[in-house]
């Protein structure tokens, strides 16, 4: 089957599409075709953070911005098919949608809400689209997140090591794969922010995305109050399984942090944000990766996301782990980039072929269940 993969996370840099060719005869092979990502104009994404932010809006806005976003996923499918001219017909589309909401912390109240109407995609392409992956994992007691553990271990998992597969986008997120043949289980949790606060400082300070290559945060120091405080969030606390979003680290929490520590500069502020990035993830390795495993030799980190091109972000993380080795997907042959997006191309063939694509040991559901809703094909 030929299917695109569509992602838009907690980033806000844009919509990323994976056309690839799923294959089983019979082992499970996954080709990338191209890939792309559309970023958001400035005008969609204040949109979305104005949800996101809580502010007052109106439910037209609402209905409007979920119009505007599958528009928009519309958009880069035909910009990945137009640059992949070979490819005349598309089995499917995957769709995660643009996160708005996602909230798990009482898991009798649990929600979580991915805006992007996927019916003009179906009829423009004439082709079958499953999104909405989140609400049955939540629905079956799991906190809807992270999902990509499931292809992760379908693509990465070896007999020989023990691999940490560390996402870096927005927010960070970890996926632990044991040996394979090994009694434990495959689980996985958000580690806290990935390029999230470093974002919303590059835009506070030099009205930029983000500190490409992390050129900023090599030019500071450490600001120890600021560090301490970071430190004390109560995320960083809880039990796993966890997972976290723009509501716990988003803008709010960054103009609180600039409101306690307005003494701090630029290039500071972002130097120690970009640690407690590593930090986090260092901390939560500590606690509830490393005590799993007998023999540290056999463990390789493997990063994905934009974080994986921060190379003070990456240098931060060489500290912390001075006796493991750190790849990319680059170093692996694949693409940090395109990671997330083929994950879900793989979540929405599985769901097309009736199969369970969760990992309860990851989200905490209480069954493998099916992921997904399908629009179906419209015209024969």
């Amino acid at each position: 089957m030929i299917g695109i993969g569509l992602m838009s996370g907690t980033s806000l840099d844009g919509v990323d599409a994976a056309l690839v060719e799923i294959t089983e005869t019979p082992q499970l092979h996954v080709r990338l075709l191209n890939f792309t990502c559309l970023a958001y104009p400035e005008e969609m994404k204040n949109r979305i953070k104005a949800v996101c932010s809580k502010q007052k809006i109106d439910i037209q806005q609402i209905s409007q911005l979920n119009k505007d976003l599958g528009d928009y996923f519309l958009q880069v499918c035909q910009q990945i098919l137009a640059a992949t001219p070979q490819i005349k017909t598309i089995d499917f589309i995957a769709s995660h949608g643009q996160i708005l909401w996602h909230e798990t912390q009482n898991p009798t109240k649990a929600h979580t809400l991915q805006m992007g109407e996927v019916a003009q995609m179906a009829y423009t392409l004439n082709t079958t689209v499953v999104s909405d992956f989140r609400v049955m994992d939540v629905a079956a007691g799991g906190l809807g997140a992270p999902l990509i553990p499931f292809s992760e271990r379908l693509l990465f998992q070896k007999a020989d090591k023990v691999r940490l597969l560390q996402n870096i986008g927005g927010i960070g997120n970890v996926t632990y794969l044991p040996m394979k043949g090994s009694q434990q289980s495959i689980f996985g949790f958000d580690t806290g922010p990935g390029n999230m606060l470093i974002d919303e400082a590059m835009r506070h300070f030099y009205q930029l995305d983000l500190d490409d290559q992390g050129k900023y945060a090599k030019q500071g120091k450490l600001a120890d109050d600021l560090f301490e405080f970071l430190c004390r969030h109560p995320y960083l606390s809880k039990n796993i399984p966890k997972s976290t979003g723009r509501e716990e680290f988003g803008k709010p929490y960054f103009d609180k942090l600039l409101a306690i520590f307005p003494q701090v500069s630029a290039n500071d502020f972002i130097y120690t944000l970009t640690k407690y990035t590593a930090y986090t993830i260092y901390l939560h390795y500590q606690r509830e990766i490393f005590p799993l495993v007998e023999d540290k030799q056999c463990i390789e980190i493997i990063l994905a996301g934009g974080g994986a091109y921060n190379l003070t972000l990456v240098s931060e993380l060489q500290h912390y782990f001075p006796d493991i080795p750190i790849y990319t997907q680059e170093d692996l042959g694949f693409s940090s980039e395109a990671k997330e997006a083929i994950g879900f191309a793989l979540m929405g063939y599985y769901t097309l072929q009736r199969r369970a694509n969760n990992i309860p040991a990851v989200t905490g559901a209480k069954n493998p269940v099916i992921l997904g809703k399908i629009t179906p094909k419209p015209r024969q």
